[in-house]
């Protein structure tokens, strides 16, 4: 009868004789245990030696060190860098250059013959004005482009500037008639204020603080506006001078209607015209185009009618229509015609108005 572990039909005789041939392969409980597994890596399963289990621990050292080294490199190549466009960079700071003091030529231009009197309208017809523009239009800027070291904006800041200074203190009606200063004193450089103020308040014919370099002004106790927009011709120029300055030259002419405000010699109520050149020499450096503001260089102003000998440090002092300017029949001073395009020829102490530049009778 077959075991109860034993197939029904009994236990299959042994083929071999009874030797199990596969007992030589039976791993037994502590070989298992003793065994290591090891995953090899892709290359070492291709064939290629390597190293089947990486170390973490170099890896991350290795790693570590590296990005040490790179980061000391990199301040090194920073701080290098630093030094050299320190030493070698050309670009160098322009220097802080205080404005210089505004150099003042006032020349008085004298007639010859008693001062043509009328209206306005028909003296500016029968004058070289009669084709000059009215106000602010007779400033035309010029055409404008950039210089070597300013851009076209820039330049067209300045000559905007220029011309701006011009209107403010040659056809403002509360500057004519000495009402403010205001207008020309917010355009003038903060080192040249100081300078300006004293001229206003104490004005000297010494060459610097004649109020009438800085603007033009009349005693309002002795003549007034006839007519509230004078003519003006004249012409703006530009040039660069150094890498950090435009210079602006302003040459033009104006002429203004003037009454007598009390009754005087000559007709009472007519009016006269009177004439003033003045060429300005403006200086900019990048700080003053940025405030909108300039330093003035030179001013060379030309006017008349008026009398050699009157103090016309503070305001101008126009002869009125049918005056006379005393002493200047005889011719002396040089001829000049305050009309007359270009650099004004200056004069240390007076000239003589030309009868070209009066209405004609």
């Amino acid at each position: 009868m077959a075991g109860r572990g034993d197939p029904p039909e009994g236990t299959a005789p042994d083929p071999g004789g009874g030797d199990d041939e596969y007992r030589s392969v039976v791993f037994d409980e502590s070989f298992v245990r003793a065994a290591r597994l090891q995953e090899f890596s892709a290359e070492e399963r291709m064939g290629e030696p390597s190293q089947a289990v990486r170390s973490r621990a170099v890896h991350e050292r290795r790693s570590g060190s590296g990005q040490a080294v790179l980061l000391v490199l990199l301040i090194l190549l920073a701080f290098g860098t630093a030094i050299y466009l320190g030493v070698r960079n050309p670009y160098q700071p322009p220097i802080d250059q205080r404005a210089e003091p505004l150099r003042i030529t006032m020349v008085p231009l004298a007639p010859k013959g008693p001062v043509p009197g009328g209206e306005p309208a028909q003296l500016l017809a029968r004058s070289p004005a009669a084709e000059y523009r009215e106000g602010a239009s007779g400033i035309n800027l010029p055409r404008t482009g950039r210089t070597s070291h300013f851009s076209e904006s820039q330049v067209l800041t300045a000559l905007t500037i220029a011309k701006d200074y011009l209107v403010a203190t040659s056809l403002e009606p509360d500057v004519l008639t000495g009402e403010t200063v205001r207008p020309a004193r917010l355009l003038i450089d903060p080192d040249q204020l100081e300078q300006f103020d004293r001229s206003v308040e104490a004005p000297l014919d010494d060459g610097l603080h004649a109020v009438s370099g800085w603007l033009v002004r009349f005693d309002p106790a002795e003549v007034t506006l006839a007519d509230p927009t004078p003519r003006v011709q004249g012409t703006l120029r530009f040039a660069e001078t150094t890498t950090d300055m435009l210079e602006v030259t302003a040459d033009h002419t104006f002429t203004y209607a003037l009454r007598p405000a009390t009754s005087g010699a000559g007709p009472v109520g007519q009016a006269s015209l009177f004439t003033v050149h003045r060429e300005i020499h403006f200086r900019f450096d990048r700080e003053d185009l940025r405030m909108h503001r300039a330093e003035l260089l030179t001013s060379t102003v030309q006017a008349g009618p008026q009398a050699c000998g009157d103090d016309t440090s503070g305001s101008l002092r126009p002869l009125r229509a049918g005056e006379r300017a005393s002493g200047s029949d005889g011719g002396e001073p040089a001829v000049t015609d305050p009309y007359a395009t270009g650099r004004p020829a200056a004069s240390p102490l007076c000239g003589t108005l030309d009868p070209s530049a009066q209405p004609s009778l």
